[in-house]
């Protein structure tokens, strides 16, 4: 089975209040989530969104249809994905934590990818992070 993931964070003030949007696509199905997730940097919610969402994704399709499950994850966040492809260092405790916590979640699906893509092409993970911290505003996240 083919999962489709886009997320995205963001924190108004870096640090400040923060956000995540995820787009779950699986089978002919697909959900959103848009959360606040109290105060962090912009970092940290790039990351606990992924977290979020590769939980709601085994979820979604079950513990056993998990083990079998390629996942695509998308993210504009270049950071991110270059940590995770192992090809930036790690230095944040708190993203080193979140990073594991990322890792111990690939066990639960045959096949984890990570893509970064440009904002563009995240549109709608973005539009739901925005929709819960700022109003809408497009201007104002970093």
């Amino acid at each position: 089975m083919e999962i489709i993931i886009h997320t995205d964070g963001g924190s108004l003030g870096n640090p400040g209040p923060s956000a995540i949007g995820v787009v779950v696509e699986y089978g002919h199905k697909k959900k959103t989530y848009a959360q606040d997730i109290g105060s962090g940097t912009n970092n940290e919610a790039e990351y606990k969104a992924l977290v979020f969402a590769l939980r709601k994704a085994k979820s979604l399709v079950g513990g056993k249809k998990s083990k079998e499950g390629n996942v695509k994850c998308y993210s504009d966040s270049q950071l991110m994905v270059s940590q995770l492809n192992h090809k930036y260092h790690l230095k944040n405790p708190k993203i080193i934590n979140l990073f594991i916590a990322v890792w111990n979640l690939m066990m639960e699906f045959d096949k984890v990818e990570f893509i970064y893509v440009p904002r563009e092409q995240n549109q709608e993970a973005d539009k739901l992070v925005k929709s819960v911290t700022n109003g809408g505003k497009q201007d104002t996240f970093f």
